[in-house]
């Protein structure tokens, strides 16, 4: 969802139908820093604090938050930026986020919760543990991503299709690691469909769930119409590697088919988003492919997009699939939060 797929458009979409709207902090600013040919560390933090801005007013009232990988090389200033501007709470994977309630603890009065991505007990564990020992601050909640996910995952190529990883088993494990915390509430994220999911899921001790594939072919949804079609027309995902060195999910294409034939496209960039990124010996620039497909170039782009991706068939609007949920919930008597 990041480098311009979810924005304020979709967020606020999400925040007025009663949902937690999710503005993605990568690449944000990409467009910016391209055409200024400055640093991602300058362009990204005052795109955030405009698109936050923008979400907030458009949604008065609801709430909006924002997702940024701690693997960006520019992570401490996003997170400020996002406070600053008063997110209601970081969603923050990618990499374990140790640092993060330090980053708010220059920012006493901040109301902004603060939401690690795990996609284990052990990770969730870990990041508890550490955050009470150095800050004294307990995680507000996690979101427990599974391999069904689209983009980056936080899995070994020989786990994704492993039952042993899937969201039904991580979920639970998670949930029992925390016991020894409090009640931390944990979402379930990653293959998450529709409302009878979503039910099943918080039967299984779930907060409530995080959906990203489904909500991208909606009018509210910030990318190109030609990015949403492509959705449409998908049938399967495959995983990839990624330049940045982490398996991912993504929708196969023209550009998908050259690098896997061994084509490189020159990198220059003005950008150095992912720390782990090696721009000298990387086949192609990750966020450029990521922002040519949101712009709607799809032959030319990387799609990223979760294993359900070949369940959507046409452009929807929020307000549908936010009551389609809440109507299963309802139905399953687990109410809306």
């Amino acid at each position: 969802m990041g480098v311009g797929v979810s924005l304020s458009g979709l967020a606020s979409a999400v925040a007025i139908s009663g949902g937690v709207g999710i503005i993605a902090a990568a690449g944000i600013g990409m467009m910016e820093a391209l055409s200024l040919g400055t640093r991602a560390n300058k362009a990204d933090p005052l795109a955030l604090s405009v698109e936050i801005a923008r979400a907030k007013e458009l949604a008065p009232g609801g709430i909006i938050g924002v997702n940024i990988m701690t693997a960006m090389s520019y992570y401490d200033e996003l997170v400020r930026s996002a406070i600053e501007a008063k997110a209601d709470l970081i969603i923050s994977g990618a990499g374990l986020p140790l640092n993060l309630p330090g980053i708010k603890s220059d920012y006493p009065t901040s109301a902004t919760a603060l939401v690690p991505i795990v996609s284990s007990g052990k990770a969730a564990s870990l990041i508890t543990r550490r955050w009470q020992r150095d800050y004294s601050y307990t995680p507000d909640a996690f979101v427990v991503e599974g391999p069904l996910a689209g983009g980056h995952l936080g899995f070994k190529v020989s786990e994704i299709d492993d039952p042993d990883y899937s969201l039904e088993r991580i979920v639970p494990e998670v949930i029992s690691a925390l016991e020894p915390f409090g009640r931390i509430p944990v979402f379930a994220a990653g293959g998450i469909w529709d409302g009878a999911d979503a039910a099943r899921f918080m039967r299984a001790g779930a907060a409530g769930v995080q959906m990203a594939t489904r909500f991208v072919a909606t009018e509210e949804c910030d990318a190109a119409p030609e990015f949403k079609e492509a959705y449409i027309r998908a049938r399967e995902t495959v995983i990839i590697s990624s330049p940045v060195g982490m398996p991912a999910r993504a929708i196969t294409n023209p550009f998908l088919t050259a690098m896997e034939a061994g084509e490189r496209r020159p990198v220059r960039c003005p950008y150095h988003c992912i720390i782990t990124c090696k721009p000298k010996e990387t086949p192609y620039c990750i966020a450029e492919a990521l922002v040519t497909s949101k712009l709607g170039n799809t032959n030319d782009g990387l799609i990223f997009a979760g294993a359900n991706v070949a369940r959507v068939h046409e452009i929807t609007r929020v307000p549908r699939i936010m009551d389609e949920i809440a109507e299963a919930l309802e139905d399953a008597k687990l109410g809306v939060a």
